[in-house]
């Protein structure tokens, strides 16, 4: 199985690195699952159901979030419906939505850190806890994929170290910025402390420069927006032994358009 599993996309120019690459992407590489973050699609920040939409008319066959799902509110009745649509699995009992979803054969589940982030539940002790749901019997997933949104890069690498062995993959999102520390843990488990953005090439992680580097330079609140121009689609593609459920190989696919 070769799953394509997309950084964080970035409003309007990250869209388009997905509607218009990822099709091509499936077919030239034998991609069997896509799985993208969809957290920053509305404007940089939050998920409508027009651009959830729109990635899923994309050749996206799972969409993850993190901090900013609940950003703009007109998403929260669709992530209590079907959607391949989920939001990170330690949010406190009564949150909407689903933490992890079953595609076929595959288990795709979502997780928040808590370093310079918000307080929820343990990731660690609910990865234990779904996991520990889902194992077992002839109707038990065959691959089994985390996306792990968080901010510090030790809280990342410390979850692919305690779930090595245990899923198949556990791959970074939330700081848009690509890292290059793609492997294949001892245990079998394929990891990347972030996978990247879809999104501006000449940006801030997404945004203009000019209202980032006036924030830092004020600390005054200001309006963020997207920036505009060249746009980059960062990923990593995992081949998974489906047998076994462990990674036999990951490498980065990062692409870019004028």
């Amino acid at each position: 199985m070769r799953i394509l599993l997309i950084g964080d996309v970035i409003g309007k120019p990250g869209r388009r690195a997905v509607r218009t690459l990822v099709p091509g992407l499936r077919q030239e590489m034998g991609i069997d699952l896509v799985i993208a973050n969809g957290e920053n699609t509305a404007g940089g920040f939050g998920i409508t159901p027009g651009t959830a939409q729109e990635l899923l008319d994309s050749d996206v066959d799972v969409i993850t979030s993190g901090n900013h799902i609940w950003k703009q509110k007109e998403i929260v009745p669709y992530i209590e419906e079907e959607w391949p649509l989920i939001r990170p699995a330690n949010y406190p009992e009564g949150a909407p939505g689903r933490g992890h979803i079953r595609i076929g054969d595959t288990l795709v589940l979502n997780l928040m850190g808590r370093v310079f982030m918000n307080t929820l539940d343990c990731p660690f002790r609910t990865a234990d806890r779904l996991l520990k749901e889902q194992a077992g019997g002839p109707n038990a997933p065959r691959a089994v994929i985390v996306d792990f949104h968080g901010e510090a890069t030790s809280e990342k690498q410390a979850m692919g170290w305690y779930l090595d062995g245990r899923v198949s993959a556990v791959v970074g999102t939330h700081t848009h910025v690509p890292t290059a520390d793609a492997r294949i843990l001892p245990n079998g488990t394929a990891f990347v402390t972030d996978l990247g953005m879809a999104g501006p090439r000449d940006s801030v992680i997404g945004c203009e420069p000019e209202g980032v580097l006036r924030g830092f330079l004020t600390q005054m609140p200001r309006k963020l927006t997207v920036a505009t121009g060249p746009v980059v689609l960062n990923s990593v593609l995992i081949d998974v032994d489906e047998e076994r459920g462990v990674a036999t190989g990951i490498q980065r696919v990062d692409r870019s358009l004028a």
